[in-house]
């Protein structure tokens, strides 16, 4: 069975990502791992459904920042099904109350689909999706 094992997110603040992930969308963290020679150190972040998120930084190699919440070539957002259209209303709600940026939403898209879109505290756009 050939399926998407891990996505990979540069990142400057792995603890602020960690803690966004695991207070919205429950993820549990896994251990730090740290090559210091190579300037590396990244954790992953796994969710109820089996997906995963490694997020990495790096000392060595400067990776190339964009504007938050940008369109731009290569990954351009990560969308996660919250279950119900009550629960994107939901936590969209909570997570504009706590200061979250709100880009878009909640609302159907013209494919079909019930959203809300939202800024991670590194401006990667998550669409948060029933």
């Amino acid at each position: 069975m050939i399926r998407i094992e891990h996505v990979a997110l540069w990142v400057d603040d792995i603890d602020v990502i960690c803690d966004f992930y695991q207070r919205y969308f429950n993820a549990m963290i896994g251990p730090q791992y740290k090559n210091d020679a190579k300037g590396f150190t990244s954790r992953f972040l796994s969710f109820g459904s089996g997906a995963r998120i490694e997020v990495m930084k790096t000392t060595m190699v400067s990776p190339v920042h964009h504007e938050a919440g940008a369109h731009r070539m290569g990954l351009t957002h990560l969308a996660i099904a919250v279950g119900t259209e009550s629960a994107v209303n939901e936590l969209a709600s909570k997570m504009k109350l706590a200061g979250v940026t709100l880009l878009d939403g909640p609302r159907r898209t013209g494919d079909g689909y019930y959203e809300a879109v939202v800024l991670d505290p590194e401006g990667n756009r998550i669409e948060i999706m029933a």
